[in-house]
């Protein structure tokens, strides 16, 4: 059993190690300032043209895409090493193309699909969006009501014309497609009846209702399909089996997820051990005070498990297994343990730590969504337990 990365995916690690310490983290106060003055998380135009060029160059495109579209086809393991040193920063810049619709699209497209919508994604080219979750439907997306009927298209064939809402879609203004599952049978729904359709940009009947600012300067907005029309082979995938790749897609968030978990709490602990030591109250350092050394042991411990645990999961994931189970457990565990650790980290820094100036307040308010988004950690234990005892029906 190997607990090492293999010398290429290490070298890769390494190589975005420096991109985030070098370009990213130097963005910080920058990206900070603006959130602070109500100008939302995000990078200017100039910046984000930037860190493309040069991630771009240092060949960190396309990282887990198929080599023959121009892609490095990366393992599981290898993206777990470059998600969490990603997530050391709170600047805001995702490695086109962003993995979760990657893997999405790899599963399902066809060969016009791939022309017209994956390649031009890989090349970095195209920005996409997914419609999953409903108003009043929370962390179940087999509870959607957002309906596709078939209907006679203009060149034969069938279109599909779509009817519902979607909320709480990242990008849904400014991506060229978003994937949107529907129900396309009402009576099988998650056991056969949920399909997937790419939607383009500027399509009749696609509106985008509001844009709904969250915790931590982040945005996302609430559509709403009205007599959408959409055409017959912008079906992703066969139809009634879109549940399957969503899951894909899910699941490649989760694990992506619980790796920039693990780089915020590493972040966390590494502010702490650094901060300890010079902040002296009562004629005595924070780094004599059993309170925090106990912080500091049981992060160290923590992150050490779940940086296990994320690996493994994404071993198991590589060697074609089934990991519902670890993704679960990964997603709800490293998330959970990650806010306590930045939490600790602030408590530490006093006033200082809840102050916009530092990036512990922005990582303190990213896992707090992402305790809930993908799956609320409440809903994810739930799976495990009722996996483990025999609870599913």
């Amino acid at each position: 059993m190997e607990f090492e990365l293999a010398e290429e995916h290490r070298m890769l690690k390494d190589l975005v190690a420096r991109f985030v310490r070098d370009e990213l983290t130097p963005l910080e106060g920058k990206v900070l300032a603006r959130e602070a003055a109500g100008g939302g998380l995000g990078l200017d135009e100039d910046d984000h043209k930037r860190l493309d060029r040069i991630s771009r160059d240092l060949g960190l495109w396309g990282l887990d895409a198929p080599e023959d579209i121009g892609g490095a086809d990366l393992p599981n393991v290898a993206m777990v090493g470059v998600e969490e040193e990603l997530g050391r920063t709170v600047t805001p810049y995702t490695l086109p193309p962003d993995s979760p619709n990657l893997r999405m699209l790899m599963a399902t497209v066809n060969e016009r699909q791939k022309a017209l919508y994956l390649e031009p994604y890989v090349r970095g080219e195209t920005i996409s969006a997914i419609g999953i979750s409903e108003p009043g439907a929370g962390g179940d997306p087999a509870g959607m009501t957002t309906t596709a009927v078939r209907v006679p298209g203009k060149d034969g064939g069938d279109d599909w014309v779509i009817n519902g809402r979607k909320i709480w879609i990242s990008r849904a203004a400014e991506a060229d497609f978003t994937i949107l599952m529907a129900l396309t049978d009402r009576e099988k729904r998650a056991r056969g009846g949920i399909s997937a359709f790419l939607v383009d940009k500027g399509t009749p009947g696609f509106n985008v209702l509001r844009r709904i600012p969250m915790v931590g300067g982040a945005y996302t907005y609430e559509i709403a399909l009205e007599d959408c029309r959409v055409e017959g082979w912008k079906l992703l995938g066969t139809e009634g089996n879109g549940f399957a790749p969503m899951q894909l897609r899910l699941g490649t968030r989760r694990i992506q997820m619980a790796a920039w978990s693990v780089g915020m709490a590493q972040r966390a602990l590494d502010m702490i051990v650094e901060y300890a030591p010079q902040r002296v109250t009562f004629g005595v350092p924070l780094s004599e005070r059993q309170a925090v050394q106990w912080w500091v042991a049981e992060a160290a411990t923590k992150i050490h498990a779940t940086r296990l645990m994320v690996y493994d999961c994404a071993w198991k994931l590589d060697q074609g297994r089934d990991v519902r189970l670890e993704i679960s457990m990964i997603k709800w565990f490293a998330t959970e343990m990650a806010y306590e650790v930045v939490d600790h980290a602030m408590q530490a820094f006093g006033a200082m730590g809840m102050t916009k100036e530092l990036p512990l307040q922005q990582m303190s308010a990213k896992l707090r969504t992402m305790r809930i988004y993908d799956g609320p950690t409440e809903v994810h234990k739930w799976v495990v337990a009722r996996n483990l005892l025999g609870t599913r029906r």
